[in-house]
């Protein structure tokens, strides 16, 4: 049988990522077996879950050839709105203390929906102000922060954290389809849901059609008749939706919120994504290598703990692992010039 040392070339770069998760996961579990546990299992999904979907917001952003420096800003931003609106009416420091019981849907859509405008003002300064993405989601970043501190630090609340949440919200993080370690939390479940939609977004729409193209080549897509302006204008709202909704699981998650949640999440979800095979030239990218990069981050984050290794080494191995994910790109898309 004649061996094929191209084909095998092309097998080991297209699924490198795959295979580097297998062997974090066989090093840490060579170390402590216990690694291996459905327990194990299901905590690193449970982490997993709100960064999905913040790298998949992400995701977007970065196949066009942008980038969102406001998207962990916005996470806070969702978290604190919804946590405000969705205190149980017994706690003692109520952030609104006449605010009558309201719809679980309601604070949810509302906190989406202070999401989704904050990534409309970054599409339509992106878009049409032809500002460098870098540069108008790092004043947004800023500017975010500034506005949902001052929301955080109304009367009578004066920052202090966000508590006693209803347990139909933190059902939501905490709840789950069975019991024990072989149950499926509500969370993952979502996560899993969000994804399958994006899916169908990047593959199965003409606005993922455009994103990809508008990421290849600008230019040729303006050439093709593609509107650059709006689709941009959609993609940026779409993803300050998505970092919406995972700050408001990220409140029910943990129970609670304070101004600085979301805190570096989007150097998360960049480095998710740029791992996963997210090229950070534009025009390439996929849901499955975005899942499998926010997977290897979960797994160096719990894993190293897992085994009692300082959270210092666990930067500077992510760190490493970014540079070399970035590096390998670069060199990709010069060698197709």
């Amino acid at each position: 049988m004649h061996f094929d040392s191209n084909k095998a070339k092309n097998f080991l770069t297209q699924y490198a990522i795959y295979f580097v998760l297998l062997a974090l996961i066989v090093a840490i579990a060579v170390y402590n077996t216990n690694f291996l546990s459905i327990s194990t299992l299901r905590d690193v999904l449970l982490q997993s879950a709100t960064r999905i979907i913040i790298a998949l917001g992400m995701g977007f952003i970065l196949i066009t050839g942008g980038v969102d420096l406001s998207a962990g800003r916005v996470v806070g931003l969702a978290a604190v709105l919804s946590a405000s609106m969705l205190q149980s009416p017994d706690y003692s420091r109520l952030f609104f203390p006449n605010l009558p019981h309201l719809p679980l849907i309601l604070p949810i859509v509302l906190a989406v929906a202070a999401a989704l405008v904050v990534g409309l003002i970054n599409g339509f300064v992106v878009s049409r102000l032809s500002v460098p993405p870098f540069i108008a989601t790092l004043g947004t970043y800023v500017a975010v922060y500034g506005a949902n501190s001052l929301y955080f630090d109304m009367k009578p609340n004066e920052s202090q954290p966000i508590g006693g949440l209803r347990a139909d919200f933190t059902n939501l993080g905490s709840g789950a389809i069975g019991t024990g370690p072989y149950s499926l939390p509500y969370i993952v479940l979502i996560a899993i849901i969000v994804a399958c939609i994006v899916w169908v977004i990047y593959n199965k729409t003409k606005l993922g059609k455009n994103m990809y193209a508008i990421g290849g080549n600008v230019n040729a897509a303006i050439v093709s008749g593609i509107n650059v302006k709006w689709n941009l204008l959609v993609i940026y709202a779409i993803a300050g939706g998505l970092f919406g909704f995972a700050g408001v699981l990220e409140a029910a998650r943990t129970g609670g919120a304070t101004n600085n949640y979301g805190n570096m999440y989007e150097l998360d979800a960049i480095a998710a994504c740029v791992i996963g095979g997210v090229s950070t030239a534009g025009g390439i990218g996929t849901v499955p290598g975005i899942l499998v990069g926010v997977l290897i981050l979960t797994v160096i984050n719990y894993g190293l703990t897992f085994v009692g290794i300082s959270p210092y080494w666990q930067l500077i191995v992510k760190g490493t692992i970014i540079v070399a994910a970035v590096a390998v790109d670069i060199r990709k898309y010069i060698s197709k010039r």
